[in-house]
Formats: structure tokens, C-alpha cells, sequence
């Protein structure tokens, strides 16, 4: 026993030491905190009220994509270094404004808490700060939101809905919170629902034949000819005869992106059901699955008037990349 004792307190000794100095590998971190989508901005007054700060709020409070109403990517607390410190730096998103003489965009993680997301912004004038904001806008707006969406995806695992078929019937997982509820599981088609204050926040779940999208000069047209056509078959409005469809008031918005590491196509827009009071915004994802001869299509979209609906399409966003593929 004194022999394990011993060994032990070896190991203790040898993990806080090197070389007689303390490791400086060793940092007991507090956890991060913050709302979804709220970004700490350290900078001056003088740099947040002139020409670095309107750049800022150009770049990272920019409008949504396919929302019916400007809404920020991220909602900012602009905080002077003299006061950051102690909790407030504890934030999951900061970004960091210095004036040095090296112009750089560094992108860090686990600085102050953890987890979290910093990105360093720095040069020796406004000009060469504001350049390096401008010139990797894309990568700082990517470096936040990836942080966003694991975190979305962590509190969505505290309490996730587990009494579904969808992985035996369409071959994958897909995590979402046990306060949506299967609406139809039929013929291999999901549609799953939650209630929210003012209304509902939708999923639908199902498969294509290979090659029913292309890309090219149609794509954009194909894509809402399936929606309407899913919205006419499944998803019926209010008033007797009436159903979900696109919006052809407010132009879509398309992306390349991935889902699980297989190419897909994102399309942002708005949804409506004619002759009723209802529309909303719709994300919808078309993933590449040529290893089981398919396409998949996961859409979200919610129903909520007269409120912000950013975080219920962000949340929507984070469970459909959730999915992963059975890879048999």
C-alpha cells in the first residue's frame, strides 16, 4: 500500500513539474458562458464609435440570409480593455481588437474559458485593422458560427428526442431536442414539429433519387418545384385546400456547402401558405449521398409572427448538421 502511495505522489510531483518549474501546459479554465449568437467585442470607445467599429458592425451584424426581416448574424456587447476581465472574459465568442505593429488575424481557442472561440485582430494603424477585418471577414464569420453550432448541438444533447425510427427508415442519426414530436412518419417522410410562443418550428426529413437535382441553369427553379410539391403532398395549411409554398416574392439564397463531409446544396427563403395568414422562413439542405444512391433533403422552417426568428433557424441549422450517415 505504501508503495502505491508513493508512486502516486511521484506522479502528482511529475505533472506540475519540469525541470524544477512549474508545466505551463497545465490551466484549469472556468467554463464559457453566453447566449447563442452574443459576441464580446474588446475595443476602445474611440475604435467601437469610428471607422474600425462601423466595419465591424458591416461585417458581423450583417443581415440574416432568407429572414423577412434584418435580423444580425450576431448580436454584439462591445467591452473597453480596461474593464475586460474577471467574468466578462469569460464570454464563448470574443473578439479582440489590439494596436501592434504586426498586421494579423489570429483565430485562438480556449483563451480565457473553455470552451471558446477568439479571434485577434491586430495592426499598427485603423487602416491595417480595418484591412485585416475586410480581408478575412469570411474566416472570422466561419470561426464564430462553427463555435455556435457545437454549442447549439451540446445543449440539444442534454435532452434529445430518442423515440423515433428515422435511423432504421433513412439510414442516419440526427439529434434534436425532445420537445419536437413526430407530426407524420410516413412513407419514409418526417415531418416533426415543436410548439414555440407565437407558433412552431418545423423539420422534414426525406429522400430523393439519385440525380432528381442537378446543378445547373435550373437548379434554383428545380429546387422550389420539389418544395411545392412536398408542401402541396404533406404539409397542408389552416383552411381546407390550402398548403405550404414558396414565396416567389423574396429571391432564394444558394450555397455549396457539406453534411457529414458530403456534398450538398443550401437554399435560404421564404415559405407562405396562400389564401391564409401564414409564412416564414425556410433552410433547406440537399445532400450528395451517392454511396446509397440518393438524395437526402432536410428542411427546416418556422412559423413564428411578430418575433425574431434568427436563433429558431439557427437552432433548425444545428440539428440538421447533426447528421450523420450509417456507413454500411
Amino acid at each position: 500500500m505504501k508503495k502505491i502511495i508513493y508512486f502516486l505522489a511521484i506522479l502528482l510531483i511529475a505533472s506540475c513539474k519540469s525541470d524544477g518549474k512549474k508545466s505551463s501546459n497545465f490551466r484549469v479554465l472556468p467554463e464559457s458562458s453566453g447566449k447563442i449568437n452574443h459576441l464580446s467585442v474588446v475595443l476602445s470607445n474611440d475604435f467601437w464609435e469610428g471607422s474600425i467599429g462601423e466595419t465591424i458592425r458591416n461585417v458581423l451584424a450583417a443581415p440574416v440570409d432568407g429572414l423577412p426581416q434584418d435580423e444580425p448574424l450576431f448580436t454584439m456587447n462591445q467591452i473597453p480593455p480596461a474593464v475586460f476581465s474577471g467574468f466578462v472574459t469569460q464570454n464563448r465568442t470574443v473578439l479582440k481588437i489590439e494596436t501592434t505593429q504586426e498586421a494579423n488575424v489570429k483565430i485562438l481557442k480556449d483563451v480565457y474559458a473553455r470552451p471558446q472561440r477568439v479571434v485577434l485582430v491586430t495592426g499598427p494603424t485603423k487602416e491595417a485593422i480595418i484591412d485585416q477585418i475586410k480581408g478575412h471577414e469570411d474566416d472570422i464569420i466561419a470561426a464564430f458560427k462553427a463555435e455556435e453550432i457545437k454549442e447549439q448541438q451540446r445543449r440539444i444533447k442534454l435532452s434529445p428526442n430518442v423515440n423515433n425510427t428515422i435511423k432504421k427508415k433513412l439510414g442516419i442519426s440526427i439529434t434534436f431536442p425532445s420537445a419536437y414530436r413526430i407530426a407524420v412518419d410516413k412513407d419514409d417522410f418526417y415531418w416533426i414539429r415543436k410548439d414555440i410562443t407565437t407558433g412552431h418550428s418545423n423539420l422534414m426529413l426525406y429522400e430523393l433519387p439519385y440525380g432528381a437535382i442537378k446543378k445547373g441553369d435550373s437548379l434554383v427553379g428545380d429546387i422550389l418545384k420539389l418544395r411545392d410539391s412536398i408542401g402541396r403532398t404533406h404539409i397542408p395549411g389552416r383552411l381546407d385546400g390550402t398548403h405550404m409554398t414558396t414565396d416567389d416574392a423574396y429571391a432564394p439564397f444558394i450555397f455549396d456547402t457539406s453534411i457529414d463531409g458530403k456534398s450538398s446544396i443550401e437554399t435560404k427563403g421564404m415559405w407562405d401558405v396562400k389564401k391564409d395568414f401564414m409564412a416564414g422562413p425556410f433552410i433547406n439542405y440537399i445532400v450528395d449521398d451517392k454511396e446509397h444512391n440518393r438524395l437526402l433533403v432536410a428542411e427546416g422552417f418556422v412559423f413564428a409572427p411578430s418575433v425574431e426568428k434568427r436563433d429558431y433557424v439557427f437552432e433548425l441549422e444545428s440539428i440538421i448538421r447533426s447528421i450523420k450517415f450509417d456507413e454500411e
